[in-house]
């Protein structure tokens, strides 16, 4: 712990150069001198202060569901560590290469909606318009620092258990910009909840965010969902209580799904890989060694949806060595009985909406 804080002290004089540089940016923004584009759709932005781990994909998917079946909608991704470059638009046969895992776990999800990837925003939503000009709405993906494009709506995702607001400025801590940028949000949603919260937990929350009297907060957890085959996600299968897995995971954090997931079976042996770890063929001979290590029959290789993505690269790997690799789908869900409240703020902003 003593080593943690010495770190952070080290790098503070770094923390503050990027800081200073990240303030100058927003003066420009605030300002004028950089403009920030407006269109003539409706734009919604999920996003978060810190680097991963908030659950943007989660919300994003929340936010698909809800609309999907009433109005036409694309998502819009950077497609972090993709290999292709500039404005694409994803199709369900694309690989995690071309597109980046999040942007084509949308599309096999939603194979109906318009899912495309591009560094700058403000360069594709006019693509997309020109491509689909019945587009009624555009969901922006982890978008909060890009400036350039001004959102309708400005969705802000920060952890139960790592709030924004203990957090440092890189590299000192995680954020990406000061804390005080979350005034730019309408709707802050704390994420990543623990199942169960009390009113004295909202009241904490409430109190240390310090929301502005024009931001509305919620809280939001996950609905885990039965694990499905990989290869054939419409095989399922239910977490019994002997049974060994094995956890290959590269996400920000892991704690929130060993949590859920620890309680439901005999044990867990976890193989972790840096953020959007793009898995190689070494990695996944590793993964069947540390598999077929664990003692008993009853053992199972678990993963994330978007760790999924970048596994199917191996297609033919886990094919011809039977790995039984299932993924854990999960959905959004919002403490207090407020979800329908958090619908309503996104159905009145699109009621609403004026060029």
């Amino acid at each position: 712990m003593i080593q943690k804080y010495l770190v952070k002290i080290l790098l503070a004089p770094i923390s503050l150069l990027y800081g200073l540089g990240i303030g100058l940016r927003n003066f420009f923004y605030r300002t004028g001198l950089l403009k920030s584009l407006t269109f003539n759709v409706p734009v919604i932005s999920v996003g978060n202060l810190s680097v991963g781990g908030a659950g943007k994909t989660p919300h994003i998917e929340y936010l698909i569901r809800l609309l999907k079946e009433h109005i036409h909608l694309a998502t819009l991704s950077r497609g972090y560590k993709r290999k292709t470059r500039g404005f694409l638009e994803a199709h369900i046969d694309m690989t995690a290469e071309q597109v980046g895992d999040e942007p084509l776990q949308f599309k096999r999800k939603f194979p109906d909606i318009t899912v495309a990837v591009a560094e700058n925003r403000a360069f594709a939503i006019p693509n997309l318009l020109m491509a689909h000009p019945n587009m009624e709405l555009i969901l922006l993906d982890d978008a909060f620092q890009h400036r350039s494009v001004n959102p309708g709506k400005n969705i802000l995702l920060t952890e139960f258990d790592h709030p924004f607001t203990d957090d440092y400025l890189l590299p000192s801590g995680r954020l990406r910009e000061w804390r005080s940028a979350y005034h730019r949000a309408d709707i802050i949603i704390v994420s990543k909840c623990p199942p169960e919260i009390t009113e004295t937990d909202k009241a904490f929350f409430t109190k240390k965010i310090d929301p502005l009297p024009h931001q509305k907060l919620f809280f939001s957890y996950y609905a885990y969902n039965p694990p499905q085959y990989i290869l054939n996600p419409a095989y399922s299968t239910n977490l019994q209580t002997d049974w060994d897995i094995l956890l290959v995971s590269a996400i920000a954090r892991t704690d929130y799904l060993m949590a859920h997931l620890e309680p439901l079976v005999n044990s867990v042996h976890s193989l972790e890989y840096e953020d959007h770890h793009l898995f190689t063929a070494y990695d996944l001979s590793q993964i069947k060694i540390k598999f077929d290590a664990m003692p008993g029959k009853k053992k199972l290789i678990l993963t994330t949806e978007k760790d999924a993505m970048r596994l199917l690269l191996h297609r033919n790997f886990i094919i011809q060595n039977r790995l039984p690799i299932f993924a854990f789908p999960v959905s959004v869900r919002f403490h207090f009985n407020e979800g329908q409240s958090f619908d309503d703020e996104i159905k009145n902003y699109l009621l609403e909406f004026k060029v």
